[in-house]
């Protein structure tokens, strides 16, 4: 009996009777259904979440954020209500209770009465979060509390990119109203500058003057000393000379009261001359004196009455002298006395003078003390003035000068700082898609797990006629690949045309499906000629484990240690990890390790099987004997 008698053999047999035709059909459909049916349920959830019921409770009373009335609670009403992310319902507190409850809503949302002022409380000294509330309840659906908690994190994130926007607006607003103040104190610190450069030229100047000053009144003050000393002594000569000139004076009135009668007498002297003459004329005239005589003797009296008058008008001149020397001498006295007053006066005056000019060289050279602390506190000033004008200078250009329609740019994008840019090397069409390499590798091994229900692994008439176990191992084999291989055609045409799946690689999607079917075929059968039904119930836990650890919806690395060692060695994976490659477009040299461990576990279980078929031929258990009610 030849490989295809055998085959032949087999197919004859289940499709011997109607029931058997309709048992194979069924089992054929068995892999189409599952991975059809399951793929075409998941093919898009996410694109149908808008008929998931949600209720929405808006309890905020609204609060006041700078400036103005703002109610967040609404506002995201509005927003939530206008889109179609869930089928929203806006419902107060008694009736989301009730109908999160019943049923009716997979979760609710709810915004508290003071979800506004809490947002507005960041402005304050008391800022706290404000709350989102969300209640859920599993029994309705665990995965609906899943999406409920992403729902909440998309408000969250929104309603902060609304705070922001404003919050970070007004602070732009706020920094742009610095710059100007900045830019203007810089301007006053730049006119501070040069008015402490004019003001320390002046303090420069006074701390000189006022040196000069000290040293002026220092001078001043030992002239004053001088000037005192000297006013003493002339008081001293000056009431000396005083007192000789009232002595003098009084001497000269007493010459001048002598030469006055001697003047008097001297005048009334030359006054009487004419008279005596004329008298001695007259008496000699009387005593008989010859004219002649008279004449002689009269003549001889000429000379002294000329002398008489000249002496006379010495006399009286000098009487003038002397009265202008009386008088002269009586200003003296006068003159010398208002000299000792005026004496007495300076010499009082100077040493007030001196007095007060040392008082002003004390104050003069505290005056040059203080302009030169005065001086040297303008200079610090002064540096002080240049240090705060380059500071405020470097302030404002630290702050960006922006119009208004910036500013509200720059406070979107700190509202919303990060633009997310998908680059895929490779990207499966929708979530259905996503998940067709894992479910259309675990519909292959049901399908092969299902036929084997039927199927006879090994022919024992073709065990006993043929002493080959390598062709009744693969005829064995081949008749499960061979029905897989149609099972995987028509999930291959599910996909492909009932679901609308594209494929990067159609032809090695299909040959991916058929070599893991042709593989499962082998393990199977191995496992059946090795321990009967004990072997297909170990296929059945075979597929459990592969269905935890092929990694076909979350990462095989978050298995733990010892299911994520067995995705290395198990099948599955290998098919799952290539049908992605060639389904997506990815690395196609990936597929070749896989093709290899697949076809690895091909050879080895086809070889273990035919090592347990020619054990078959040699041996006879207890199995053979008493058959197992299960197979």
């Amino acid at each position: 009996m030849k490989v295809p008698q055998m085959i032949a053999a087999e197919l004859r047999r289940l499709t011997s009777t109607r029931m058997s035709l309709i048992a194979l059909v069924a089992l054929l459909c068995v892999p189409i259904v599952y991975g059809g049916l399951y793929l075409w349920a998941n093919q898009d959830p996410y694109g149908n979440l808008s008929r998931v019921p949600v209720a929405l409770v808006v309890d905020d009373t609204g609060a006041n954020l700078n400036g103005q009335d703002r109610n967040f609670g609404d506002e995201v009403a509005d927003e939530l209500l206008g889109g179609d992310t869930f089928e929203w319902h806006q419902v107060g507190s008694d009736a989301a209770s009730a109908g999160l409850e019943n049923g009716d809503f997979d979760f609710v949302v709810e915004l508290p009465s003071d979800f506004s002022a809490s947002i507005a409380s960041i402005s304050t000294d008391e800022p706290r979060q404000a709350d989102i509330i969300l209640r859920t309840n599993d029994a309705n659906n665990y995965l609906a509390s899943t999406i409920g908690t992403q729902a909440v994190a998309r408000i969250q994130s929104t309603v902060a990119a609304k705070v922001v926007d404003q919050g970070g607006l007004t602070l732009l607003n706020a920094l742009a109203t610095i710059r100007v103040k900045l830019t203007d104190a810089a301007t006053g610190a730049q006119q501070l500058v040069d008015g402490l450069g004019t003001a320390r030229d002046g303090s420069t100047s006074l701390a000189d003057g006022a040196g000069q000053l000290a040293t002026g009144t220092a001078q001043l003050r030992d002239g004053a000393v001088t000037l005192r000393d000297g006013a003493a002594a002339l008081d001293d000569g000056a009431a000396k000379v005083s007192s000789g000139a009232q002595q003098v004076a009084t001497g000269t009135q007493q010459v001048d009261a002598i030469a006055d009668r001697v003047g008097a007498a001297s005048t009334e002297a030359t006054s009487l001359l004419p008279t005596v003459r004329a008298d001695i004329s007259r008496r000699l005239t009387d005593a008989g004196v010859a004219p002649e005589k008279i004449t002689e003797v009269l003549a001889t009296l000429d000379p002294v009455a000329e002398r008489l008058s000249t002496t006379n008008a010495r006399v009286q001149t000098a009487v003038g002298q002397i009265d202008q020397l009386a008088a002269g001498a009586q200003q003296v006295s006068t003159g010398a006395q208002q000299v000792s007053d005026g004496a007495g006066q300076l010499a009082s005056g100077s040493a007030t003078l001196a007095d007060g000019a040392a008082t002003a060289a004390d104050g003069a050279a505290r005056l040059r003390d203080g302009a030169g602390s005065l001086d040297s506190g303008i200079a610090q000033l002064a540096d002080g003035a240049t240090q705060l004008q380059s500071g405020l200078a470097d302030g404002v250009n630290q702050i960006p000068d922006t119009d208004d329609a910036t500013r509200a740019s720059q406070a979107s994008t700190l509202s919303d700082p990060v633009s997310v840019t998908s680059s895929a090397l490779t990207q499966a069409q929708n979530y259905g898609a996503g998940l067709a390499p894992f479910f259309a590798a675990l519909a292959a091994w049901i399908g092969i797990y299902a036929l084997f229900l039927i199927v006879k692994p090994v022919s024992r008439r073709a065990v006993t006629a043929l002493n080959s176990p390598v062709r009744v191992a693969f005829a064995g084999w081949l008749t499960p690949a061979l029905l897989g291989g149609v099972q995987m055609l028509g999930l291959f045409g599910v996909l492909a045309f009932a679901l609308g799946f594209s494929f990067a690689n159609p032809l090695a999607t299909l040959g991916i499906l058929l070599l893991g079917t042709a593989t499962y075929a082998a393990i199977v059968l191995a496992l059946n000629v090795w321990l009967g039904s004990v072997g297909q119930f170990l296929g059945l836990v075979l597929m459990v484990l592969q269905l935890v650890t092929a990694g076909g919806t979350f990462p095989w690395q978050t298995l733990p240690a010892p299911l994520a060692a067995l995705h290395h060695v198990l099948p599955m994976g290998y098919v799952v990890d290539a049908m992605r490659q060639v389904m997506y477009g990815g690395d196609l040299d990936r597929v070749w390790l896989d093709l290899a461990v697949l076809g690895a576990w091909l050879v080895g279980a086809g070889i273990a099987a035919a090592i347990g078929v020619g054990r078959m031929t040699r041996f006879r258990t207890l199995r053979d004997l008493q058959p197992s009610v299960i197979g």
